[in-house]
């Protein structure tokens, strides 16, 4: 025998019966999205020959199970999939191991959806703010925040200050640096952040306003927290991170810090998971459920009729993962950016409502050479 010492009563007596469910869409007639289906359930568990496994639970609990297959349209079907909580081991970056590891290399397979258990949702911390805490910081109600981006790449942290001031004057609310700004020499990261914080304070006074900075804490992992309790302690009023540059466990981490701040996340590197239809990861599941999950209390992702390709569909798929009841999380702010100018608002507000986040950068330096007008054009926009 293969396995001489194998305990059936044992393996049995640690599992609990709870399951997960990932929902795939796989390309193919139904006999190969079938063998698709019947393939995913050995490879993102036992990674092992079924027929050569011992008898009794690692088959019948262990490796995954189809639930349900059910043809969605002409050479697609869906699969629910469904595996035990034990194989998430009570850790996030196992539990996306199972939703989407060896698998990602293989092809017509999409994770079209997650229905997820007790267990699960307790890996997590889900977002500490959500929108009707981002909404309670900045004192809006009623009416999408407006958002901006401080950029040009290249200016130093003083002239990037004057700017945030502008943008205050002119009655942004939340002002992020770029996700590209890092700790570049021209603006490093600390000077960055102390010189910005305090101009926004500043002309929050000034202005009588509640808006705030938002700094790019992205980093290597032994840098993030440290970044992100600088950013606090020198007048941030919240951060920004790339999941896809530092894992989605750190969007986790961050978040689980309860260092006081909502976390707002930037979809650049992830891309190439949601450019198929038949490959990689929904839109909503991506850019909504999972950064929701782990913790962002906002997510921003490139608008359809922008610089970046997604659909309609797409868009409005992230739009309802973001807001949907999910367990007790709370909904969070989708943000569509990516290009967007004052001319794209009225549709995104008659598609998406009033809770999401409207990013315009590059575009409020087109409308004229007075920013601060440019950005109260922005809120008439807003308004109506």
């Amino acid at each position: 025998m293969f396995f001489p010492e194998f305990d059936n009563s044992r393996l049995t007596a640690q599992l609990s019966g709870s399951r997960f469910t990932v929902v795939y869409r796989l390309a193919g007639d139904e006999q190969t999205s079938l063998a698709k289906a019947k393939d995913i359930c050995a490879e993102q568990s036992v990674e092992f020959p079924v027929g050569i496994l011992p008898d009794g639970a690692i088959p019948q609990q262990i490796v995954g199970r189809i639930e349900e297959f059910v043809p969605e349209t002409e050479n697609v079907y869906r699969a629910k999939i469904s595996f035990a909580d034990e194989i998430a081991a009570g850790e996030f970056t196992q539990f996306l191991n199972v939703v989407f590891g060896n698998i990602s290399i293989k092809s017509g397979i999409q994770v079209a959806g997650l229905e997820l258990s007790k267990t699960v949702f307790g890996l997590v911390p889900g977002p500490r703010f959500g929108i009707s805490g981002i909404r309670g910081i900045i004192g809006v109600s009623g009416r999408p925040p407006l958002f901006t981006a401080l950029k040009p790449m290249g200016l130093s942290a003083d002239n990037l200050a004057k700017l945030a001031e502008q943008f205050v004057e002119g009655g942004i609310d939340i002002i992020k640096d770029d996700h590209g700004l890092s700790n570049q020499v021209f603006a490093p990261f600390e000077e960055r952040v102390q010189r910005c914080a305090a101009a926004v304070q500043e002309a929050n006074v000034k202005f009588n306003r509640k808006s705030i900075y938002v700094p790019n804490i992205t980093a290597p992992s032994e840098q993030l927290l440290d970044k992100a309790h600088f950013a606090k302690e020198h007048g941030a009023g919240g951060l920004l991170i790339t999941p896809g540059l530092t894992g989605l466990d750190q969007l986790r981490r961050l978040a689980a810090a309860k260092i006081g701040l909502p976390v707002f996340a930037h979809p650049a590197f992830i891309g190439s998971y949601v450019m198929s239809q038949e490959q990689g990861i929904n839109c909503g599941v991506l850019f909504g459920t999972l950064m929701r999950l782990a913790g962002a209390d906002a997510t921003i992702y490139p608008n359809h009729g922008g610089r970046f390709p997604l659909s309609v569909q797409d868009c409005a798929d992230i739009v309802q993962k973001s807001r949907e009841p999910l367990e007790a999380f709370k909904p969070i702010f989708p943000c569509p950016a990516g290009g967007m100018e004052l001319h794209n608002i009225d549709e995104m507000i008659r598609q998406n409502g009033k809770d999401m986040l409207i990013l315009v950068g590059s575009g409020l330096f087109r409308c004229g050479d007075d920013l601060a007008a440019n950005c109260r054009m922005f809120g008439e926009k807003i308004k109506g």
